[in-house]
């Protein structure tokens, strides 16, 4: 696991995940320009209060908060823009680390759409399942340790099927997810613990992917690397 982490911060100086990393940053400050943009510009046609200095007081405290409220969902911007880009990223490992690999194989569009439904339906059923436990740690000051249990098997399962359903069929790589369960949700734990990390969680869905990439190679039968 360290080796994988290792080699993943490595690679962030390949010209391929830094431009996957400029990307979602780029995309994120664009949302976020165009957000408090428009704000600005309805404040400036708005009049709430008759009093002059009370209405532009509003203004400018309304104005400050549109700058400052959307910059804890900025990490989220970043890596939902750059979730749309992973597959260059898996691709880009497996180009400098495992030249040897055949390419992959092509995932049609119902594929995806099932995976992804079946992933979202996992999701809510976890965290609804587990929300009166988080409520109950929340009081006790363990919440963040279940919510690095719960997201790091759902980081786990995400991105593992990112990297094995390149090279394996979705009957295979479920095999594979539930016969080596524990590694997938320790590499999602750390995938999770980086998303944590200020500024560092900016890097984390390259860093995901290409970790998870080293893991599934190291981890999948040796017949089947191919």
């Amino acid at each position: 696991m360290i080796s994988a982490l290792v080699k993943a911060f490595a690679q962030l100086s390949d010209p391929r995940l830094r431009g996957v990393l400029i990307f979602g940053i780029a995309a994120a400050a664009a949302a976020y320009l165009a957000l408090v943009g428009l704000a600005w510009v309805l404040l400036g046609h708005t009049s709430w209060f008759e009093t002059h200095w009370v209405d532009r007081a509003s203004h400018v405290l309304v104005g400050l908060v549109t700058l400052l409220a959307p910059l804890p969902f900025f990490p989220a911007l970043s890596t939902t823009a750059m979730s749309f880009r992973l597959e260059a990223v898996a691709e880009a490992v497996e180009g400098r680390h495992y030249p040897a690999l055949s390419a992959p194989r092509p995932q049609p569009w119902t594929e995806v759409l099932v995976v992804s439904l079946r992933f979202l339906a996992a999701t809510l059923v976890i965290n609804l399942v587990a929300l009166p436990v988080y409520a109950l740690l929340l009081l006790t000051g363990f919440a963040f340790i279940l919510t690095l249990v719960i997201n790091g098997y759902l980081l786990g399962r995400e991105y593992f099927e990112l990297v094995a359903l390149r090279r394996l069929s979705p009957a295979e790589a479920r095999i594979l997810f539930r016969n080596r369960l524990g590694q997938w949700w320790l590499a999602g734990a750390v995938i999770a613990f980086l998303f944590t990390v200020p500024l560092l969680n900016l890097a984390a869905p390259v860093l995901g992917a290409a970790l998870m990439v080293h893991r599934f190679q190291a981890l999948r039968p040796l017949d089947d690397r191919v």
